[in-house]
């Protein structure tokens, strides 16, 4: 295992992702154990990032426990998150899409 950019906390030994402990900028190229990853875009505190390559269909782990399934394959140092990531426990949404919806509820009341 090579160097992780200390912004990266890894919660637990068998975990596939980091957990931020800062936002780290779009552009901005950080080691991901050992290898560099320039970031596509700004990625905040809390947030998750690859350990390494994740398949599509594989559990993503979290303290040490899966917390879901990626939907695509997911880079070494990539942003894990709704766009690659479906909870194997409770619905995957987005504000936006749930803003959508009521827009659209409303539509139909008006």
């Amino acid at each position: 295992m090579g160097h992780t950019d200390p912004r990266l906390l890894l919660l637990h030994p068998d975990d596939n992702v980091y957990v931020l402990r800062g936002t780290i900028a779009e552009g901005e190229t950080i080691l991901v154990e050992g290898g560099a990853v320039e970031l596509t875009a700004t990625i905040g505190m809390g947030h998750k990032l690859a350990r390494h390559p994740i398949r599509s269909g594989a559990k993503v782990l979290k303290y040490g426990a899966p917390i879901g399934s990626a939907t695509v394959d997911i880079a070494a140092g990539t942003h894990v998150h709704l766009s690659n990531l479906q909870s194997d426990y409770t619905p995957t949404y987005s504000l936006e899409k749930e803003a959508l919806a009521h827009r659209e509820n409303r539509k139909g009341t008006g």
